[in-house]
């Protein structure tokens, strides 16, 4: 009985490095940050993304219905600081008539 190495085991052709074989790149996606112009901000949310705390706005975009929300951060807004002028003011609005 002939032992093998967990190498000739696993790859009997060979290691993966003894193969000639170029990798291919993987597929390009282009990530869409909004979907044209807002039309309300309705939620805030905070998340913590690669070590760092964020804060999220879920946001409903003109022209579209309203199960097309999407959450996004403050830059990726278009118009952002009018509109979360906005949001902040209406929930001032509804914590004083509470």
């Amino acid at each position: 009985m002939q032992w093998k190495s967990n190498l000739q085991r696993n790859f009997p052709g060979g290691t993966q490095s003894s193969q000639k074989k170029n990798p291919t790149p993987p597929d390009i996606v282009e990530v869409e940050d909004s979907q044209g112009p807002v039309n309300k901000i309705i939620s805030t949310r905070k998340i913590r993304l690669n070590g760092k705390d964020q804060r999220q706005y879920l946001v409903r975009f003109k022209h579209q219905t309203a199960d097309k929300v999407k959450w996004l951060a403050e830059d990726a807004i278009l118009d952002g600081n009018l509109h979360l002028r906005r949001f902040r003011a209406s929930r001032r609005t509804k914590q004083s008539h509470q």
